[in-house]
């Protein structure tokens, strides 16, 4: 394999940005803010632990039908029977979904399975992901041999939502506008290491054996949120709603694989419950702020409600931060959503066109 030197450091994501996002305000946005669900229809990837177990949890209690998306049916059923232990006056359903995100052929699979059982889906949690701080040597691929990193937290998520599009769009259609979402869990990682004006390149192939497993961790979040903001122009017009959200710094599993000292620094620091995520992610998939107009476009709604009066805003667009509100992403990526006729650079189209390369046998 060509290796290639990493390009070079991003610009700085700010020290507001950084601060509001380590430590935000308390959430507003919870439990007593969601209707009754039921008859609605949900999928949260990842939802045997941690912020996915906790987001099914609250889908749950509200009579929602819940689809838990995760590769081992044994650490599901232990999440369902939690769950359901907890929600013991809910008239909703948990369904186990087995979904391997390391393999494309699982991944069509999954969506194979659901479509067979289900008409509609009213949202769609692409939560899951995997931080393989132990893959120190790059020897961890996935079934189809995509760095790991790429493989799990973006080629596969991309697959899962274009198979399970055209049951969105159809969803869409049939319910009340706004109400029909794709929420992409992305990272304060997409800011911190993503790439100046593209957030995840192509180049990505080439270098990253030269960047640690944290730093591909946080590369890959720059392609859910490439994915994210290309998916909310596409079926802006189809009604399907599309989010990238950061849902926080959490203590769930997803540092399992870092050494002792740096987990405890985390959850001395900068760790907050699982359920301050799931409200994150909630908020994305079921505010009524957020509508259809608005998907991928944000810069008036962060005018008007959190009074940023700066010109230098205008065309901006943010991602949900912790715990359920908007903030502006790191300005120099925005050229990745607009076109080259717009004064970008295109690439979050281009980047969405090659995943679709990637994927095009599975489809």
């Amino acid at each position: 394999m060509q290796t290639a030197a990493r390009p070079p450091k991003p610009p700085g994501q700010g020290l507001a940005s950084t601060w509001t996002q380590m430590y935000p305000p308390k959430p507003t946005f919870t439990e007593k803010d969601i209707p009754d669900l039921t008859d609605k229809v949900f999928i949260v990837t990842g939802a045997s632990s941690g912020v996915g177990k906790e987001t099914a949890r609250v889908l749950y209690s509200k009579n929602a039908l819940v689809y838990v998306a995760v590769r081992s049916q044994a650490r599901a059923d232990r999440a369902i029977s939690d769950i359901k232990a907890s929600q013991p006056a809910s008239k909703g359903r948990l369904e186990f979904l087995h979904l391997d995100l390391a393999d494309l052929e699982s991944v069509r699979a999954a969506a194979r399975r659901f479509l067979e059982q289900e008409a509609k889906l009213h949202v769609l949690f692409n939560n899951a992901a995997v931080n393989a701080l132990y893959d120190t040597d790059g020897s961890h691929k996935t079934a189809q041999g995509h760095e790991i990193h790429l493989g799990v937290n973006v080629i596969g998520p991309f697959l899962f939502t274009r198979l399970l599009t055209p049951i969105l769009v159809a969803t869409a259609k049939a319910e009340a506008p706004g109400t029909v979402r794709v929420v992409w869990v992305s990272s304060m990682g997409l800011e911190a290491t993503g790439e100046k004006s593209l957030g995840l390149s192509l180049d990505y192939l080439k270098y990253w054996p030269a960047v640690s497993p944290l730093e591909r961790y946080g590369l890959s979040k720059a392609g859910n949120w490439l994915h994210a903001v290309e998916m909310a122009q596409r079926f802006k017009e189809e009604g399907v709603i599309s989010m990238p959200v950061n849902p926080g710094h959490l203590a769930s599993e997803l540092y399992r694989d870092g050494s002792c000292l740096f987990r405890m620094m985390l959850k001395a620091f900068a760790l907050y419950p699982c359920i301050n995520g799931a409200y994150t992610e909630l908020f994305a998939a079921l505010s009524p702020t957020i509508t259809n107009e608005r998907s991928g476009e944000w810069s008036k709604f962060l005018r008007e409600n959190l009074m940023l009066k700066s010109d230098k805003l205008s065309n901006n667009r943010a991602s949900v931060v912790p715990w359920g509100r908007f903030y502006p992403i790191r300005r120099d990526l925005l050229d990745a959503t607009r076109s080259e006729a717009e004064g970008g650079n295109g690439h979050a189209k281009k980047f969405w066109d090659w995943s679709e390369d990637e994927v095009r046998e599975f489809l």
